[in-house]
């Protein structure tokens, strides 16, 4: 089947390979951008890593990738005394280059992950104390440890955070959101933008992210408004993969077939997807990948409550259809108050935006008022004002307090919602079993997203911490090897950002340094090896 004249297809493979150099050219012919007929063979090109998503996770990686290299400042001085004497011990060597387990070692902070904490107290030492203390980091280019690599997503860098909701502030200050190398600060001044608070729109850090790729020379190595339709495993035969010793060094068990064929090994990923060209026509291409690295996030799919009538058409999940309701005024003048499911920060943004509209809301959580695990619990009230309005009215103004639903605000704690009807009512059931139904104008049902991985085999269920489930940040994140950030039951296979529940942007810069790290490891082999001259393959070395 032919999907695009030669022109077009032509095209699209020159933009994948250009940054290779001219030691490719000649290959240009080969690269793996192939009709869906086509079979793959040895003599097409195999790229050392295709990262997927292009949100910070995916900058971030690319950036270290780059040759990027954070070294200790010359008179830096961190906070905590025993890890800047084990900084000294090898001040000469970049961090990508030292032993992160050593390094992380007895270190707390708000990740379980080591390395997300350790990357976090070099790039904002102290933070979680209050303190402003500047990095301890510097940065150098060393072209020499670029990896070819490709970042490939939906939309422009920044991913999900072009498409969040614009009236609101974000959670973290902009300083944490920044990346390595450019100040959030900086960028604002060089865009002569007034940066009144801390805390700074999703817009802003959108805009912050897609410059960075920009200022930083990373461009060569972001595809936009790609769509992935498959990830999966290569098998080779075992004598095409003596020939081709590039693989790593990963002890992959052989896979006996039943019919007593030769046994076959695990190598390499094969990338299936297609470029939305700007006549909205799909171009299918496919990648080979020595490493995949996923930096997806979880804003794929809502979560939903899976009960009846929950697809009915009023029945809305994301801020976005409902900041889409209000700007076209489909809730102006409405006597019933909109229904709002869920007790995390984006159902407080929603209950914000309906009360700023002048829209009655009835607030339903499952949660006690008083349960510590609320995120409310860990803001301070100075710094979020906002979202402490929010958990004050969730307290005060309770169907409780008083039998009457209150005329702007009414919150009902310990609830859940047992349906959906027609007519736009719905089945409350309290703690107790009461049971109670309210009619509404719209429903908002805000309790979390989840990845969609839909492209990996069995969509990703494998490769969580809990086998046979569906991967989620908290409940079941990736599993992966703390200080390499590899999957530990898919060698090759690497994950950060919130699919390994590094939900805030200062801790999932550390998965960027752990990949960097084992990336540049087995790089070095490889290097080693064809200079040797026991290897060959088709990788780009």
């Amino acid at each position: 089947r032919s999907y695009s004249g030669p022109e077009t297809e032509g095209q699209l493979l020159n933009s994948f390979v250009q940054y290779f150099g001219d030691s490719l050219g000649r290959k240009i012919k080969r690269m793996p951008l192939i009709e869906e007929t086509v079979l793959p063979g040895d003599s097409l090109l195999t790229l050392p890593v295709v990262i997927i998503g292009n949100g910070p996770s995916g900058i971030c990686l690319s950036y270290l990738l780059s040759g990027y290299r954070p070294y200790l400042s010359p008179e830096a001085i961190h906070p905590n005394p025993i890890l800047h004497t084990k900084l000294e011990e090898a001040r000469h060597l970049s961090i990508v280059d030292q032993d992160l387990e050593y390094l992380s070692e007895g270190l707390e902070g708000r990740s379980s992950n080591p390395v997300a904490v350790l990357f976090d107290t070099l790039l904002h030492p102290d933070a979680d104390f209050g303190y402003d203390y500047p990095p301890v980091l510097h940065w150098k280019l060393e072209q020499h440890n670029y990896i070819p690599h490709i970042v490939l997503g939906r939309g422009p860098p920044g991913g999900a955070w072009h498409s969040m909701e614009g009236s609101m502030l974000t959670i973290s200050f902009g300083d944490w959101m920044e990346l390595p190398g450019l100040t959030f600060k900086e960028w604002a001044a060089s865009k002569r933008r007034n940066i009144k608070s801390d805390r700074v729109m999703p817009e802003e850090i959108a805009c912050y992210y897609k410059h960075y790729v920009k200022v930083m020379g990373l461009q060569k190595n972001f595809r936009d408004n790609v769509y992935i339709t498959s990830v999966s495993r290569l098998y080779r035969g075992k004598d095409d993969e003596d020939r081709s010793q590039l693989n790593e060094n990963i002890s992959t068990p052989h896979l006996e077939m039943e019919d007593g064929q030769k046994s076959l090994i695990k190598r390499n990923w094969e990338v299936r997807g297609y470029q939305r060209a700007t006549d909205g026509s799909h171009v299918p291409f496919c990648l080979f990948a020595e490493n995949v690295a996923l930096a997806t996030g979880t804003f794929d799919s809502p979560g939903r409550l899976q009960v009846e009538g929950e697809d009915f058409p009023f029945v809305l999940h994301s801020m976005s259809d409902f900041g889409a309701a209000i700007s076209k005024g489909k809730l102006r003048g409405k006597a019933d108050p909109v229904l709002i499911v869920g007790a995390g920060l984006t159902a407080a943004d929603a209950v914000l935006c309906a009360y700023n509209n002048n829209i009655p809301v009835i607030h339903v959580f499952r949660r006690r008022v008083t349960d510590t695990s609320l995120i409310f619990k860990q803001l301070p009230k100075k710094l979020y004002p906002e979202y402490h309005k929010v958990y004050h009215m969730m307290c005060t103004q309770s169907h409780t307090v008083d039998s009457n639903l209150h005329s702007a605000y009414t919150s009902f704690p310990e609830h859940n919602v047992l349906s959906f009807k027609p007519e736009m009512k719905c089945v409350l059931q309290s703690a107790s079993g009461l049971k109670r139904i309210l009619k509404f104008s719209v429903a908002l049902v805000l309790i979390g997203s989840h990845p969609n991985l839909f492209f990996l085999k069995d969509q990703g269920h494998s490769i969580g911490h809990h086998s046979n489930q569906p991967i989620t940040c908290k409940g079941n994140p990736i599993e992966i090897d703390p200080y390499t950030y590899e999957c530990t039951k898919e060698a090759n296979l690497f994950a950060l950002g919130p699919l390994v529940g590094d939900n805030f942007v200062r801790f999932l810069k550390g998965g960027a340094l752990g990949i960097a790290r084992c990336l540049a490891i087995r790089q070095k082999k490889k290097h080693e090896l064809i200079e040797s001259g026991d290897g060959g393959g088709d990788g780009v070395p």
